[in-house]
């Protein structure tokens, strides 16, 4: 029954991706990991041959729901600068997108996870704060003004101003009001701001 490292790789990335997927869709506490390794395509017992306990594999899937926010913003940014359109202005745009507030098992982690990670390993904290630092210096890089500290104040508030628009937007019941958060906020960025 042996499986080759190949094979034991993509099994891997598999279980990794799909708990990526379903701790920003359902949070830490869930789901179980015989539920995972069903998705996955394998046997609960096989979960061992990967991760030592499932506090390692949220840990490695926190990492990973975080890059994947950080590859999708990268991505925004990227093809706004192709386009010739403003950079910054797609990021707030892609950030605070309809889309993006519903589409929770593919949504930026540092929403989704954050009162998680609170409670989570110093591991997966450390990788928070990481992926924020990192929108930040993205952020920065964005915007125009001349003194370095004004730039990282206008991330800062920038960052603080989507994620907390994203998560009461998703919060909230009312759809209209769930809108309104998303384009005021997103209008109050991008005013003159690049």
């Amino acid at each position: 029954m042996g499986h080759s490292q190949a094979d034991k790789a993509a099994s891997h990335r598999r279980i990794v991706e799909i708990t990526s997927a379903r701790l920003r869709q359902d949070g830490l506490e869930r789901p179980a990991i015989g539920e995972l390794m069903r998705e996955a395509g394998l046997t609960h017992g096989g979960f061992y041959r990967h991760f030592g306990s499932r506090g390692d594999l949220v840990d490695e899937a926190m990492v990973r729901a975080l890059w994947d926010g950080a590859r999708r913003i990268a991505d925004e940014v990227g093809a706004s600068r192709t386009g010739g359109g403003d950079p910054y202005a797609a990021m707030v745009a892609a950030y605070l997108s309809p889309e993006h507030r519903d589409d929770l098992a593919s949504s930026c982690a540092v929403t989704t996870l954050g009162g998680d990670v609170a409670r989570g390993s110093e591991r997966t904290r450390a990788a928070y704060g990481n992926q924020v630092e990192s929108y930040l210096r993205v952020l920065e890089g964005l915007l125009d003004d001349p003194v370095p500290a004004a730039r990282r104040q206008r991330a800062v508030l920038t960052l603080a101003a989507m994620v907390g628009a994203l998560t009461m937007a998703r919060a909230v019941a009312d759809p209209k009001l769930s809108g309104e958060l998303l384009d005021r906020v997103g209008e109050a960025l991008t005013e003159g701001a690049s």
